[in-house]
Formats: C-alpha cells, sequence, structure tokens
C-alpha cells in the first residue's frame, strides 16, 4: 500500500483491520483453530480463508458450528469465544502484530486529505492494543468494532455505525458524509459485501490470498 488515493467525490477511507492494517489473520487462524479442537471440533485453514474470513468472531463461530453440527449452540459458542479470545491475548502478550508494509505512509498521506476511520469485526482491545506505540495510534478520527453492533460483516451494520461516527466528530463547518463518499478498504469477501451494503466505494487488498 503506497499510492496515493484521490477522487474527486472521496471524503472520508474506512480501514478493516486485520489484514489490512495488521498482518494478523494468522494468529487469529490458530487461536480459532486451537479452542474449537479442545472442543473437538476441525477447522481447516482453507475453511477459514475460504469461508469465514472477514465475519466477526460470533457471527464466525455461529457458523462454523452451525455447519458441523446442523444447529445454533450459543452456550457452546460463548466457551469456544471466551477461550479464543484468551488464547489471541496470550499470543499477543508475546508478539505485538506487525503493521504491514507501507501502512504507515498511506495512512499519513491519507490522513492530510480525508476523514479516516477504522471498522472491524476484531475486539477494540485487540484493535488498540495493535496500535499502541505506532505512527499512526491517534491517527484515525473513529474506530468501530465487533462491540459496537449487534451484528458484523457481510451485514453492513459496521460500516453504517462507522459513517454515523464520522459524522459525529466532523466539524461544524462540514457538510455530512453521504455513504459513496466513502472509500472501504478491505481484504475479504464478508467485508466486501458489507461494505458494498452500506453503499460505500470498495477498494480489495489480496494480503490475505
Amino acid at each position: 500500500m503506497r499510492a496515493a488515493i484521490i477522487h474527486p467525490s472521496l471524503r472520508a477511507i474506512v480501514f478493516d483491520f486485520n489484514g489490512v492494517i495488521a498482518e494478523d489473520e494468522t494468529p487469529h487462524f490458530l487461536a480459532f483453530q486451537q479452542a474449537l479442537g479442545e472442543d473437538r471440533f476441525q477447522l481447516t485453514k482453507e475453511d477459514y480463508y475460504g469461508r469465514y474470513l472477514g465475519m466477526d468472531e460470533r457471527n464466525c463461530l455461529n457458523a462454523i458450528l452451525t455447519e458441523i453440527t446442523g444447529h445454533p449452540d450459543p452456550v457452546r459458542e460463548q466457551s469456544i469465544h471466551e477461550r479464543k479470545a484468551v488464547l489471541f491475548r496470550a499470543h499477543m502478550a508475546r508478539h505485538t502484530p506487525p503493521l504491514f508494509p507501507g501502512v504507515v505512509d498511506l495512512v499519513a498521506h491519507a490522513g492530510q486529505r480525508y476523514r479516516l476511520a477504522i471498522a472491524t469485526g476484531g475486539r477494540r482491545e485487540q484493535i488498540l492494543f495493535a496500535l499502541s506505540g505506532t505512527p499512526i495510534e491517534k491517527t484515525f478520527d473513529a474506530l468501530v468494532s465487533a462491540e459496537d453492533v449487534a451484528v458484523g460483516k457481510p451485514y453492513p451494520d459496521v460500516y453504517l455505525h462507522t459513517l454515523d461516527r464520522l459524522n459525529e466528530t466532523r466539524r461544524p463547518s462540514e457538510s455530512p458524509l453521504v455513504a459513496d463518499e466513502c472509500l472501504v478498504i478491505e481484504d475479504s469477501l464478508a467485508g466486501i459485501t458489507s461494505a458494498l451494503a452500506a453503499g460505500m466505494k470498495v477498494l480489495a487488498v489480496a494480503t490475505t490470498y
């Protein structure tokens, strides 16, 4: 990611986080795989990246367990979700996820011209930890995470909520943002579907595939 993003109608850029800003999809997959494996469920790399990538954690677990067992199991989902969070937190304590090459320059450059936001299916604590101490820690005007919406990607809620957050923090002299003035940078089908459903433009990056 190194080029300037220029479009006459563009006023905001919204970044997905995992697999777009931070190179941390593999640790997420391994934590999911271990948490499921401890409960005797199998998750392959092919299935995770091909079918579930980009979903928020709760939707992801619901989809996986429904596919395996034929029905949702909220109690088991919650247990696995909590275990996955513990495993990922332990990994983060030992290894701060690296930012993708060029991300710092892109964000710094784009921030001179556009409103910037993060819209992610990840947990807020994970995002803040990954950004802590980086040159772009204070660059974003809004951060919307899994805790902020009832349903995650591929539904449009996370991007619609991000639009609301950006409008809440706009200057009095600025006109309200509308969806098609926002460019979303995404790496997953679920995220692309979510952004398009929200009426936003999308730039897909192949960092994960």
